[in-house]
Formats: structure tokens, sequence, C-alpha cells
């Protein structure tokens, strides 16, 4: 059950156990990309064969076989991907901005803001091959403006699941690429006879794709280097033991790896969570995963008060953040790093990882310091530029050559001294 903690050091150790990576996949990942860049499709094709046990006379998906898992698909579910698009929609239309321009001074200056070419979302095919990946990951891009979307996700041999076809459907993605693994990272990035290159790759994988994703960074742009998921609750006397022990296990049952951290001033009430994880853990199809997760990263850590939590937090930096306070409003005032915040009793984690609208691709392992969820401004690129008339740069001329000059740039100096007959 959580470990409680002696002080927030113990903490940040306990929680510092889950951030060792390791380098061990590197060199068959390398391997597997040059395979790629050299053999193109024949290579991925072998890939799958080798690792997913699949030939396919195809590597993308035929409009016959998403109709047949279309057909597949639990009665209204349809409908409840779509409530959840529409949420995530109008929350990232939000986030939309325009470019600007302004004369100056005898110079246009100004900033266009363009989307991005083309963009894959990986989906996992194991337990991790959610359909919610899909409608988190495409809707900022399309809001974004970006017109090219290609799924990537491992062949099997009972199908794609249907779902995550269903939601590409309503995502408007056609092209559905059947390879996964680091092979079809490299052929995202790299591009073969049949797959064209991409600019940016999103999505959640395993080791393998995360250390293929980290090495043709750079080549292609990618949402980040995703750790272990984590959740951490703020919680006062006031908080419902039965609603924290559910939150902490509904991050727990993700994977081993996962942290769920309780920062609270009621000792009383951490007796009771602990109570109620033990309860609720035994009904739970996941529970040998939360098991191992709340066994070997779950912690509590009874503070001074909320404030000390909050600034406790604020050092944590979590990906997920929940207030269960008597004023959660009041308390947030003093978070600042977090991935999401989920304010008061009754929004769970959950609700935002579904269809409440915010994005649940967030940032882990305290890189909320510094860098935020996935949003529209993940799928953009800003461009500025520059018209200057004679005037303007007759006013500058001399400012501009000592500064050139003065970094030693002689050609910059020249490339102004010269419209001026020097």
């Amino acid at each position: 059950m959580l470990k409680i903690c002696g002080n927030e050091n113990e903490l940040f150790d306990r929680l510092a156990l889950r951030t060792a990576e390791s380098d061990s996949a590197v060199s068959s990942v390398s391997e597997i990309i040059e395979n790629i860049r050299r053999g193109g499709d024949t290579a991925l094709s072998e890939y799958s064969f080798k690792f997913d046990g699949i030939k396919r006379s195809s590597l993308f998906l035929s409009e016959e076989e998403k109709d047949e898992a279309l057909n597949m698909l639990p009665e209204g579910f349809y409908g409840v991907l779509e409530r959840a698009a529409e949420n995530i929609k109008f929350f990232h239309e939000k986030q939309k901005r325009v470019g600007f321009s302004e004369f100056r001074d005898g110079k246009l200056i100004g900033q266009r803001i363009l989307p991005l070419g083309r963009v894959a979302l990986y989906v996992p095919g194991g337990t991790a091959s959610y359909p919610s990946t899909v409608l988190m990951n495409a809707i900022p891009a399309s809001v974004a403006g970006v017109r090219d979307i290609v799924i990537a996700t491992p062949p099997k041999a009972v199908g794609i699941n249907p779902a995550v076809i269903a939601a590409a459907k309503i995502c408007g993605i056609k092209d559905i690429l059947c390879a996964g693994g680091a092979q079809a990272i490299a052929a995202l990035a790299y591009g073969t006879e049949s797959v064209k290159r991409v600019d940016k790759i999103v999505g959640p994988g395993n080791l393998y794709v995360a250390t293929a994703k980290r090495l043709v960074f750079g080549t292609v742009d990618i949402d980040m280097i995703a750790g272990p998921s984590e959740v951490l609750v703020i919680a006062d006397g006031t908080a419902v033991p039965e609603y924290v022990a559910a939150d902490l296990l509904s991050q727990a049952e993700h994977d081993p790896m996962a942290a769920s951290v309780l920062l609270t001033d009621s000792e009383k009430l951490v007796e009771e969570v602990c109570a109620a994880l033990e309860a609720q853990l035994e009904k739970l199809s996941r529970r040998d995963i939360a098991a191992r997760s709340i066994n070997s990263y779950g912690s509590a850590l009874i503070c001074k008060n909320i404030t000390e939590a909050c600034r406790i937090s604020d050092a944590v930096a979590p990906e997920h953040l929940e207030i269960c306070t008597e004023n959660p409003f009041s308390d947030y005032e003093n978070i600042h790093n977090a991935g999401s915040v989920f304010l008061g009793q009754y929004s769970p984690e959950p609700f935002g990882d579904y269809c409440a609208g915010p994005n649940h691709v967030l940032p882990t392992n305290g890189t909320a310091r510094f860098s935020s969820p996935l949003g529209v401004d993940s799928f953009i690129k800003r461009q500025s530029f520059l018209y200057a008339s004679k005037q303007a740069l007759t006013v500058a001329h001399d400012d501009i050559v000592r500064f050139a000059e003065y970094e030693g740039l002689g050609a910059h100096a020249n490339a102004v001294k010269i419209r001026f007959g020097g």
C-alpha cells in the first residue's frame, strides 16, 4: 500500500527510482532505423513479420478492413467518441492564434502562423491501444490546420482495434499504416517507397518506440520523451477518502511504473485512503498492475498545511494534479508546475483523460517545470518576416555596421555598406 514518507526528500528519492533510463535499447533500435533507411518497404514488412508475426499484402489498412472493423464496434460507442471529440475540439479551438504585422519606422515587421505539413500519430497495439490517444493527438493537429495526418499502429492477427479506426474516421484520418515499433518510427521519419516522410511524430509507445523517437529527433520533430505516468493528489480533511483512493488507483492501473502520491495535512485521511485502496483494489480488472504500482511507488506525505503541500507539489511537477480541498481555487493559486490540474471533488483525472476537453498528453517526470501539454501550438510553426524601405535601412545603417564589426562579421557589415556605396 501507500508508503508513508517521513519527509519530502524521502518522497523525491522514491519517485526518482522510476526515472533511471536504460540505454540497452539504443543499439538494436539504431540498427532497425538504419535497415529501414536502406531497405524501405521490404525491411518494414520483414520487421512486421519478425516482431508481430504478420504478413500483409499492403502496408496500409484498406477501406474494406476499416468497414469490417467498424461493424465490430460496440453499439452506441461511436456516439461516445463523437461527444468526446466535440469537447476536445471546443477546448483546442480556444488555443488558436493568428499572426501579426505592423508598419513601424519605415519597415514592415510581422509573424505568420503556419501549420505543419504532415504529422504521424503512433498508436500502440497492446494494452495501450486506446481510441482516446487518437482523439487527443489528432484533434489539436487538425485544429492547427494540419491537413495530412497518418496513424501508425502494429498489425495484429485479430485486426486493428475497431475503436481506434472509429476515432480515426471521426478525425478525418484516412491513412492507417499497419506497422509498429521502432521500424514504424524510422519509416515515418525517413520515408519508404510507400510511406511519405512526416514533419512530426506524436503518440505514446514502449521503450523501443520512445528510443526510436529520441534517435530520429532532429530529422523530424516529436512531441516528448514520455516517462511513466503519475498523479499527485493534494487533499485536506474535507476530502472523501474513497474518491481519493479511486483516483490514485485510476493512474496506478496504467503501468507498474506509474506513481500515485497523496499530500495532505490530515493523518486521519491517510489512514482512511489506505483502507479504501485495499477495498477497491480487489475489484479491479487490472488489480495486479495497480497493486505493483501502488506497492512500488504509491506514496503519502503528511504536510504541515496545504500551502506546504502546494510547495512540495511544485517541486514534484506532476503530470496530473488533483486538488481536493475545501478551497481548491484558492489553493490552485499556489501551483505553478503541473501538466494538468483537476479542481474539486468531482473532477477526477479520468474526466480529463477522455472527454472534458483538455489534452491528456502531458509532461511527465517533473518536466512540467518547463514544458506544456500537447496542444495546437505543438502543430504549428512561427515564421517571421521583414520589409524595409531604403529610408529605414539608412536610419539603422550605422548601428548595424557597428554591431557587425564588433562581432567580427565583416561580410554582415558589407551587406549594408554596399547598398550605400561603401
